[in-house]
């Protein structure tokens, strides 16, 4: 019992099995804790305060809730067996994810895969206590969940195999499960399934958790979540909508880098915690973590068409488009600038080249049906996919943003794996465009519109266009917008520097 009740676990098991997945992810305790810190402390010591996960993996959120209890209720309820009895019983509910986590769950809090047994800390008169687990089917709607999306291809598998078909989320009505209200629903739910795209693609899952929990209105919501809701994207602008306009999100923790949260863990977009509080709504808390190093605004969360997650960038954010210029998101091309996918290849005939991934070749005009307009111009390319992004910006916490970026002379054409970022009549205004690029100020805005690892059109919208028939310079950019030389130093130390190799108008930047 003491051992429960210990205040330091060295080594904690739960710490070393967060480690081990990257697609339902185990939370470490001292993340549990950090959230458990932002709820009011009375809770811990009100007997009639209750707790749901409704993703239980390991276990870690009931179990140091419930250490807290034990230490909050102690004048209340002397006696430890009965205080242990009350707490385990009737303040903490958990829904397990699979059955092993259910096991898993029932060991780490009850310190007995079965509570029903000589070996639970807390006697039930069942083998589930209170973290149950049921197998529940999809509900098919065509070819999708109605209730989750899952892929009937891939998620409709003989009874044996697990479906992830999560019971919290399977039903129109969530209070039913339990059959009572909760003051607290805190977890790390799963986060995405596959959706059966050629073996790769998934879509995200966890913001039915989020939503499914607030239909329980309880006083208190916190979940752990990947960002990349903030920028929005596959299945999840609505969300982000609800998200950035609820008030009632009091606390919001943002990791840049997924692996400060989840050592080991490559989060696309980084982590982020929050607190949502049913009856006080106002503006955010927001503490964004980078390099160990924690910087904390309070704003409103929808000020910008997405959310700027570093509250040192909402001031540049506004002077760059203080003079009210088109921005770049309007000059940008859209995905296949030419409309040939990434695996079209040379046709080794033809009057223009081709330039794929790796090389390129001659192509027939003819075959072009899209950007016919631009064949003949000077484009400056980047291509689509970053460099890296917000979920693992680099050892040293900088980003360089762009992996290539090419200027293609008249008639030569690309495939999907770049986009057309502008086209010019000449070479020079092509070249100013590039070396604009490359500018800290021009990668740090793209920047923050960066969740993913894919640089589309909609990255650009905080870059402003310039007159590319002249040249830009940092130094020229920062005295334009009026960036202050604390704003510079900011900037530059989340963007790595960026060179040109040699004079090759074609060759990489990388």
């Amino acid at each position: 019992m003491s051992d429960f009740n210990a205040a330091k676990h060295n080594p904690d098991v739960l710490s070393c099995l967060a480690n081990l997945s990257n697609d339902e992810v185990f939370t470490p305790p001292d993340v549990v804790n950090k959230m458990l810190d932002m709820l009011p402390q009375e809770l811990f010591g009100d007997k009639n305060a209750t707790f749901l996960d409704p993703a239980c993996k390991s276990g870690v959120f009931l179990r140091e809730i419930g250490k807290r209890l034990i230490a909050g209720l102690e004048h209340e309820i002397p006696d430890l067996q009965e205080r242990i009895d009350h707490i385990f019983q009737k303040q903490l509910f958990g829904i397990a994810i699979t059955e092993m986590t259910s096991l898993l769950s029932r060991r780490s809090v009850y310190c007995s895969k079965y509570p029903n047994s000589r070996y639970s800390i807390t006697r039930f008169d069942n083998a589930e206590g209170n973290i149950r687990f049921k197998k529940i089917k999809h509900v098919w709607r065509g070819e999708k969940c109605d209730f989750c999306g899952a892929s009937k291809g891939e998620y409709d598998r003989d009874e044996a195999l697990e479906t992830h078909a999560y019971e919290f989320i399977h039903t129109a009505k969530p209070k039913g499960i339990f059959n009572m209200k909760f003051d607290v629903i805190i977890g790390n739910p799963p986060y995405q399934l596959s959706d059966g795209g050629f073996g790769v693609s998934a879509k995200p899952i966890y913001h039915h958790f989020v939503l499914q929990a607030k239909k329980l209105k309880p006083r208190y919501l916190t979940m752990i979540i990947p960002s990349r809701w903030f920028a929005g994207g596959k299945g999840l602008n609505e969300f982000r909508n609800e998200m950035l306009s609820d008030t009632r999100i009091r606390y919001l923790y943002d990791y840049e880098n997924a692996m400060e949260c989840f050592p080991g863990v490559d989060l696309a977009g980084g982590v982020c915690f929050f607190l949502w509080n049913r009856d006080n709504k106002g503006d955010c808390e927001v503490t964004n973590i980078v390099n160990g190093e924690e910087f904390t605004s309070y704003r409103s969360l929808n000020e910008f068409e997405i959310f700027i997650r570093n509250g040192r960038a909402v001031s540049i954010i506004h002077k760059a488009k203080s003079l009210n210029e088109k921005m770049m998101n309007t000059y940008v091309s859209s995905r296949k600038p030419f409309g040939l996918p990434t695996n079209e290849r040379p046709k080794g005939h033809g009057e223009l080249v081709l330039r794929w991934q790796n090389g390129e070749g001659a192509y027939p005009r003819n075959d072009i049906k899209i950007g016919v307009n631009i064949i003949d111009k000077w484009n400056v390319v980047c291509a689509k996919t970053a460099y890296d992004h917000a979920g693992s910006p680099g050892k040293d916490g900088k980003r360089k943003v762009f992996t290539k970026i090419h200027i293609l002379p008249p008639k030569m054409i690309c495939t999907e794996t770049y986009i057309v970022v502008g086209s010019f009549d000449n070479e020079r205004e092509a070249q100013n465009l590039r070396t604009y690029m490359m500018t800290y100020f021009f990668r740090f805005l793209i920047s923050q519109f960066l969740f993913s690892q894919d640089i589309t059109k909609d990255r650009f919208a905080f870059v402003p266009i310039q007159d590319f028939t002249e040249p830009w310079t940092d130094k020229k950019l920062y005295a334009k917008y009026n960036i202050s030389e604390e704003e510079i130093a900011f900037i530059e130390s989340m963007i790595r520097p960026m060179e040109l190799n040699g004079g090759d108008n074609n060759s990489e930047d990388v």
